[in-house]
């Protein structure tokens, strides 16, 4: 209770002023029932005059001080029905307040029933809306959705921030209202009837950047419907691509190298999944660098476990499409790569997993040594789950031939780490998956793995003899103080 209060009290603001792909069906918006009213407010000018482009122009209706109800599309001829369409307009750009229930109860299912109306109209594809009802349904669009979004929890105590997949989302309480402003835009997007070349005047640039703004939302309810509008943008917008692209580095960059707080780093990377997998090859210099410069510097941040996914998926698309930068990819997980973080080193295994899958033989050559001694150093964590996920590699047929190939270079790195496992090793799956994997090398090449036992042998014989010595050596200091008559000073170990 004491969270929904502060979230509705204090508001942050709004960091900006100023081939087609989807994510599945959109949502039923239904249908909604008769009458509807106008609200009209004496602080909202009159709209201007019509646009010159405009196919048939429409006189806006004129100011009013009362409530009046609205017949439905269908029961006025069509050619009111542009009028009642601005009209309509009007009743949904009054806002309500959602956190008292019993405030403006009537006022608020009238708003409701007259955007399902508008929804269903859009939808049904009843008449081409003129350039003028465009504009103004933008505007409605803008006024509704274009908020302040309420700040995070520690923002408004100063306490440290808490693992963000255990905080409580905040649910926006206007959503009754919000949803079906989202389902109009959608539907207006993706709708055959509408004209780019002028829909982009009122989608612009300025619309974009406030329509990315609002990823950083809680409710993931909201953050769904932008994704699935920002992607439709992206996909019948061709002159806004670019523009997009860029925005989301920013949010990015941002996200990494500041704040490490954003609700919506998940949403923008599964649009950029689809972005990736439609780039034209060979691929420009432009998306190698966002690749280089965004997207693997993502994997620092500590919350990366709430969008890992959608980034793993990012990065194997990248891969995919250009083998030539797997070399880059592995090297940028290595720079990463979590020292104390355990559950973060799982998820990179994985990650590293799905990358080697897609991984060439010359790019293998470039990076293992590297790779390799990190994979070492996971097969003898005291976290089994790391030690185990480690040892899973060997279950990836591709991943087997590429090391058998390189098996020269790879079995010397990691062999002492095998070793230690099955002489030390506590957990017993993991020293089970360890004899498995040294038996798979035993067959692959025995005469390189005694040759690389012998080694091991020779260097803990050394390790021995250097201990001895250096026993030895403070064995002498322990006599040479004790003879000069210092050693009940002395304490040897």
């Amino acid at each position: 209770m004491l969270r929904k209060i502060m979230k509705g009290g204090h508001r942050k603001p709004s960091k900006s002023d100023g081939n087609d792909f989807g994510f599945g069906a959109p949502r039923n918006s239904g249908s909604g029932p008769a009458n509807n009213v106008v609200v009209n407010h004496s602080s909202r000018a009159a709209p201007g005059p019509p646009s010159p482009h405009t196919g048939s122009a429409i006189a806006a209706p004129p100011p009013m001080n009362t409530v009046e109800p609205l017949p439905l599309f269908r029961d006025v001829p069509v050619s009111e029905r542009q009028n009642l369409f601005l009209r309509k307009l009007q009743v949904c750009c009054f806002q309500f307040d959602f956190t008292d229930t019993l405030k403006s109860v009537r006022e608020k299912e009238i708003k409701r029933q007259t955007l399902l109306e508008l929804v269903d109209f859009i939808q049904s594809g009843s008449g081409k809306i003129t350039e003028n009802c465009q504009e103004e349904m933008i505007k409605m669009v803008s006024a509704n959705i274009f908020r302040c979004l309420p700040p995070a929890s520690h923002e408004n105590t100063g306490q440290v921030s808490a693992d963000p997949e255990e905080e409580e989302p905040y649910l926006e309480p206007s959503w009754p209202h919000l949803q079906l402003v989202y389902e109009l835009l959608l539907r207006y997007v993706v709708s055959s009837d509408t004209d780019t070349k002028v829909a982009k005047r009122y989608i612009d640039h300025s619309f974009v950047l406030k329509l990315l703004d609002l990823f950083d939302s809680e409710d993931p309810r909201e953050r769904e419907y932008l994704k699935t509008i920002l992607h439709r943008i992206y996909g019948k917008f061709m002159v806004h691509r670019p523009f997009i692209r860029k925005a989301i580095n920013n949010i990015f960059y941002r996200f990494v190298y500041e704040t490490e707080r954003h609700s919506g780093i998940g949403e923008l990377l599964e649009i950029l999944g689809s972005i990736i997998n439609g780039f034209a090859l060979p691929m420009k210099e432009e998306h190698k660098l966002f690749l280089v410069r965004a997207l693997i510097p993502l994997h620092k941040p500590k919350p990366i476990s709430v969008y890992h996914q959608q980034l793993s998926y990012c990065i194997t698309q990248f891969v995919e499409k250009d083998y030539k930068l797997a070399d880059t990819v592995i090297r940028g997980l290595l720079k990463y790569w979590p020292v104390t973080n355990c559950q973060k080193e799982v998820l990179f295994l994985g990650e590293l997993e799905e990358v080697l899958e897609a991984t060439h033989s010359a790019e293998f050559q470039r990076s293992m040594v590297p790779l390799f001694r990190q994979i070492a150093r996971c097969l003898t964590s005291s976290h089994f789950q790391v030690a185990e996920r480690a040892l899973f590699l060997w279950n990836n047929e591709h991943i087997v031939s590429l090391i058998a190939q390189n098996r020269s270079v790879v079995l010397p790195i990691i062999f002492e780490a095998l070793e230690k496992n099955i002489h030390g090793h506590w957990n017993q799956a993991v020293h089970g998956l360890t004899v498995n994997v040294r038996k798979m090398f035993l067959e692959m090449d025995t005469e390189l793995f005694e040759e690389c036992q012998r080694q091991h042998a020779e260097k803990k014989s050394r390790a021995r003899d250097v201990e001895e010595q250096r026993e030895l050596t403070w064995k002498r200091l322990a006599d040479v103080a004790a003879q000069r008559g210092g050693g009940e000073d002395m304490i040897t170990v």
